[in-house]
């Protein structure tokens, strides 16, 4: 199956990075663990608009999750040890490793971190725009 170019207007120019990072990112969603939500949290009065990031990380400790943002890659990172004292009957319930990545926006921060009753929430600070108009100047040349 070949892959569609969907940035390849004459009129958009300069935006391969942004092609390579799409493609990349669409190979790493195929994965399905741990299953997350995106939400939209409105404006108030102490807080710009943000992105909340919400993963269901049931059965792991804060010390087995690490959040790391690199570049403009958000990794979050969870790893869980097998413990080998116990003897399990039936083990239904195995000790995962995930690696998901979000790719952020320029200018988008990482507002905070926390977990609570099996869910890890990330704060994502949405940068409000700057409309900026630069008049160019024309040379002539005769």
């Amino acid at each position: 199956m070949s892959r569609v170019l969907t940035l390849n207007s004459p009129f958009l120019l300069g935006f391969d990075a942004v092609e390579r990072a799409l493609d990349r990112m669409s190979k790493a969603a195929s994965d399905g663990y741990p299953p997350y939500n995106i939400e939209r949290l409105p404006r108030t009065e102490t807080n710009p608009e943000r992105l909340r990031i919400t993963l269901a990380v049931a059965g792991f400790r804060q010390e087995d999750l690490e959040v790391t943002l690199e570049e403009n890659q958000l990794l979050i990172r969870g790893r869980q040890q097998d413990d080998k004292t116990r003897e399990y009957l039936h083990r239904g319930i195995a000790a995962r490793q995930f690696q998901r990545s979000f790719l952020l926006a320029e200018g988008m921060e990482v507002a905070g971190a926390d977990l609570a009753h099996g869910l890890l929430s990330i704060d994502l600070a949405r940068p409000e725009p700057e409309r900026i108009v630069r008049k160019i100047d024309i040379i002539a040349r005769d």
